[in-house]
């Protein structure tokens, strides 16, 4: 036998156990699923979620090599948020199909309000004695997401080119899942403002623009923190442990909202008014991180003892994170452990010498 007649033979052999394992996987690679498989069994699997509202407001959420979720091609996604949705793909059960005297009155509410989610994964071409074979990234779900059921206990839902739709919740779940379908890219934004752990902070520079004298910068210098006045002068006694403590807690500070949908003549007053605090962090990458914290009217309109009103918010405050791009809401709970003024960390003994 001639060398080219070999040659055909073994492609011809080789095309013919490719037949042959599409022909005994059909499934394999294409995730056909009935009109009311809704869930996805691998959600390890899953590369991006994409929705859609009737409004034009659309979400993408894309898995990146290095695990973490990135919202909308430019933001990190909260982890809280994408742990909720792929648990929610994974577990939805189906309860029964609308009545057909619901029927058309359903369509029509979800022709009008409806999100459109589309599920993509990173499936295998060819599945062969359990190897997977020539993977790639597949849309494998697309399905629509309704209103509750009158008892709030189901969700309606509709998979792509059918017209029967379907009751859907989870199992051991009182409630409706379809507030977890948010297209508000602000729903599944990362709150993080500071995010460094000691060892990876190089230093940290404090400015009150409203009182000067105690603004401060501290330097990590191998783990041993030193700190500086304003005039660059440097203290050589000074509260050990409040430092410490200061330093250590910007491993993990987040803001409690972002107020996209403020007034935006009130946030321009706002941030054209004098800071609070501007926080400079340095990381030992080089990287930097500002945050500009904002007093806020007491718009609560709390009471001291005396029954005078407070001026200012005692619970929350303006910021401007992200470069200045976002206006957040902070707590003070949360921050107020590093929006501390130089006197604070001066030790009562101390002579006033610097070096």
């Amino acid at each position: 036998m001639s060398r080219r007649n070999l040659l055909i033979l073994i492609i011809a052999a080789v095309l013919l156990i490719i037949a042959a394992v599409l022909v005994l996987n059909p499934q394999s690679g294409t995730f056909r699923g009935e009109i009311n498989d809704f869930a996805v069994a691998d959600t390890a699997s899953v590369t991006k979620i994409f929705m859609a509202d009737k409004n034009n407001r659309t979400v993408l959420l894309e898995r990146k090599a290095t695990g973490n979720w990135l919202l909308n091609g430019e933001y990190k996604a909260r982890n809280t948020g994408i742990d909720m949705i792929l648990e929610t793909i994974k577990n939805l059960s189906t309860k029964y199909p609308v009545p057909k005297k619901a029927h058309d009155n359903v369509i029509a509410q979800m022709a009008a309000r409806s999100v459109k989610v589309e599920i993509y994964q990173n499936v295998s071409r060819i599945s062969f004695f359990g190897q997977q074979w020539f993977m790639h990234e597949k849309r494998t779900k697309t399905y629509y997401v309704g209103g509750s059921t009158p008892d709030n206990l189901g969700t309606l839902m509709l998979m792509e080119e059918s017209d029967i739709p379907f009751v859907v919740h989870i199992l051991g779940f009182r409630g409706y899942v379809a507030a977890r379908y948010s297209t508000l890219e602000k729903d599944w934004r990362d709150h993080t403002v500071f995010k460094k752990p000691l060892r990876d902070i190089r230093k940290v520079i404090m400015e009150i623009p409203m009182d000067a004298v105690n603004s401060f910068e501290v330097q990590n210098i191998n783990g041993d923190l030193r700190l500086f006045n304003p005039k660059d002068q440097k203290y050589e006694k000074y509260d050990t442990l409040k430092l410490l403590n200061f330093m250590s807690s910007f491993a993990d500070l987040r803001y409690e909202a972002l107020l996209d949908e403020i007034d935006p003549h009130r946030r321009d007053s706002i941030i054209h008014s004098p800071p609070r605090n501007i926080i400079t962090l340095i990381g030992s990458d080089g990287d930097s991180t500002v945050l500009k914290a904002f007093s806020k009217p007491n718009d609560n309109k709390r009471y001291d003892l005396e029954g005078k009103i407070y001026v200012l918010d005692l619970d929350r405050a303006y910021a401007l994170v992200n470069n200045d791009r976002d206006f957040v809401l902070i707590q003070y709970f949360v921050f107020d452990k590093v929006l501390k003024p130089l006197s604070y960390f001066i030790r009562q003994d101390y002579d006033g010498q610097v070096n």
